[in-house]
């Protein structure tokens, strides 16, 4: 597998909306689940989002259910996490990552190849 690689973190004021996206060099990467992941500070990786290989199926967590959405552009390699009303409980480190199986689902452990994370940072 190729590398996957977040990017568009940043600051945003509560109320605003964000759009993270995670991109990979490797075509195979169109055959993948992919998920979002994030870590807010002193606390543990939490599941945010994930959608699988054709991006039939899309899972969220109850916290961002209505407020975040899961898409994928296979033509470019790429999967976007849009954000809306942004809290500052949403302030974290994100982590996008691919699951061999093209299913997705919920659990870390489905998933195996990890980018390095971008920092959001949502002000009150």
């Amino acid at each position: 597998q190729g590398q996957v690689v977040e990017s568009g973190g940043g600051l945003v004021q509560a109320g605003g909306s964000h759009r993270l996206s995670c991109s990979a060099s490797d075509h195979t990467f169109n055959n993948f689940g992919v998920g979002w992941f994030r870590q807010p500070p002193g606390k543990e990786r939490e599941f945010v989002a994930a959608i699988s290989w054709f991006g039939r199926n899309t899972y969220y967590a109850d916290s961002v259910k209505g407020r975040f959405a899961i898409s994928r552009d296979n033509a470019k390699k790429t999967v976007f996490l849009q954000m809306n009303d942004l809290r500052p409980e949403d302030t974290a480190v994100y982590f996008c990552a691919s699951e061999p199986s093209g299913l997705a689902g919920t659990r870390p452990d489905n998933f195996d190849n990890w980018g390095q994370g971008t920092q959001l940072t949502v002000s009150s």
